[in-house]
């Protein structure tokens, strides 16, 4: 959730879309605080507009009036197929949120009871989400839309599971937000908040080690100097936090770098955010140009491990909205083309960066209104997924972690009390229940139940 404050653009280096605004909200009022105090924030509408070649665009709404309307001009089955599919994965995310997403697995009889293991069955996850879709709707567009945003927690719609179709049910029903100087404006609120708390924190200071002795977490190491702790709460990626942060593998339990190798990581991204001396008209902040052959694209970044030949590509102008990211009659532009992780592709030499960006240039001119594109562009920087690497430690630069496979889901996934000592929490994408700011605030919050557990048994 960082930010990139350049040439007088401000510009969202990761997360965009604010969903589920009540778990944000949620973290300010468990300390009798109101997030309306720490920042400003908007409904967006049309919160996405999704773009296909040579087809009309599809607005969507928050408003289901607007929706189901939108869905009866492709047909009336298709209306009624979205409005079934929606009651169904509702259906799923009430069950889900109940048995998975707010509780933590310490022990395998936390997952492995009769009771969890029924609300598994009656989730019926083993579909890929493309396929649970496709039982609903007809139409291809309306498919794609529903499904691509899978690659929101940067899992293939064709692999992951039909469980992350609640990512449009969630948008739909809950709404998108924005926070005006955007969403690094949360983390500023949160620094605020945890200051007036009583917090401390300390800044540009590298940690090298979580100090584990006799399977005890004692604290952390700053370069020579050991700072000791009753607990450790470590949120950087956890792939990374095991190699870089615990060196010693038979500290580790099961996680060896043999293990941290084979597991799973989601896509990366290439971004470029892009400083412009004019606005263009776009009416819609998030927008989704879709692939020709959107099956290719999304094999080439999750199965071929290829650049896309025929990228898809999400365009983000909060300047739409909020004169503050951009100087008078400007605009920030922010482009993000999901491309494979570290392990399977890592060419990203100069010559291979200036010819992909001529490739997506030349789709943004010629298929979004950004027409002239190129020669209004006064502040570039361009991210890679070596940056998300060396600036966030994000492993194998993959930018929403491991991936939420059903062997890295739930009980499967990294728990958010550490096994294998004592004293040590992690949250995160890489943790239990998963990627995505709302979910990883989730994550943080089973991570502080689960320390205050254990300060209550001590």
């Amino acid at each position: 959730m960082h930010q990139i404050k350049k040439d007088g653009f401000t510009f969202d280096v990761g997360p965009t879309i604010v969903m589920m605004l009540d778990v944000f909200k949620e973290l300010f009022a468990d300390v009798n605080r109101h997030l309306e105090d720490y920042l400003t924030y908007e409904r967006v509408e049309p919160m996405l507009e999704i773009f296909f070649n040579d087809e009309e665009s599809i607005p969507f709404s928050s408003d289901l009036v607007l929706m189901i309307k939108e869905m009866e001009q492709m047909s009336e089955e298709d209306a009624l197929g979205f409005i079934e599919f929606l009651a169904n994965i509702y259906k799923k995310y009430l069950i889900a949120k109940e048995a998975y997403l707010t509780r933590s697995f310490r022990k395998p009889t936390d997952f492995y009871n009769l009771k969890s293991l029924w609300k598994g069955l009656q989730l019926k996850t083993f579909n890929d989400a493309y396929s649970e879709l496709s039982k609903y709707v007809k139409d291809e567009r309306l498919r794609k839309s529903l499904a691509f945003q899978t690659v929101y927690i940067g899992v293939s719609p064709y692999q992951g599971p039909s469980l992350y179709t609640i990512i449009p049910m969630i948008e739909l029903f809950y709404g998108v937000h924005y926070f005006h100087g955007g969403m690094h404006a949360f983390a500023e609120a949160m620094e605020k908040l945890f200051l007036e708390l009583g917090g401390k924190i300390q800044y540009q200071t590298a940690v090298d080690e979580i100090v584990i002795e006799d399977k005890q977490t004692k604290g952390i190491r700053v370069a020579d100097r050991i700072i000791e702790s009753d607990y450790v709460v470590c949120n950087a990626d956890f792939p990374y936090a095991m190699k870089q942060l615990i060196p010693n593998e038979s500290k580790r339990g099961k996680y060896t770098d043999k293990k941290i190798d084979r597991m799973e990581y989601s896509c990366s991204c290439l971004l470029f955010y892009l400083g412009v001396d004019k606005t263009y008209d776009l009416k819609s902040m998030h927008a989704i140009y879709f692939a020709d052959d959107f099956q290719r694209n999304i094999n080439d970044i999750f199965e071929k491990g290829i650049l896309p030949a025929d990228p898809s590509i999400y365009l983000y102008t909060p300047s739409v909205v909020d004169e503050s990211m951009a100087p008078e009659g400007m605009q920030s532009i922010y482009v993000l083309v999901p491309v494979p992780e570290l392990s399977l592709y890592d060419d990203w030499d100069a010559n291979v960066i200036v010819e992909y960006r001529h490739k997506i240039m030349t789709i943004l001119q010629t298929k979004t209104p950004l027409e002239d594109l190129e020669s209004h562009i006064i502040s570039e920087t361009i991210y890679t997924p070596h940056d998300f690497e060396n600036r966030f430690n994000a492993y194998n630069g993959a930018t929403f972690g491991l991936k939420p496979t059903l062997l890295q889901s739930n009980y499967y996934r990294p728990h958010n009390k550490f096994k294998y000592a004592d004293s040590l929490y992690f949250c995160g994408s890489s943790t239990h229940p998963g990627a995505g700011v709302p979910i990883v605030l989730q994550s943080a919050k089973l991570t502080v139940e689960e320390l205050l557990r254990d300060d209550r048994d001590r």
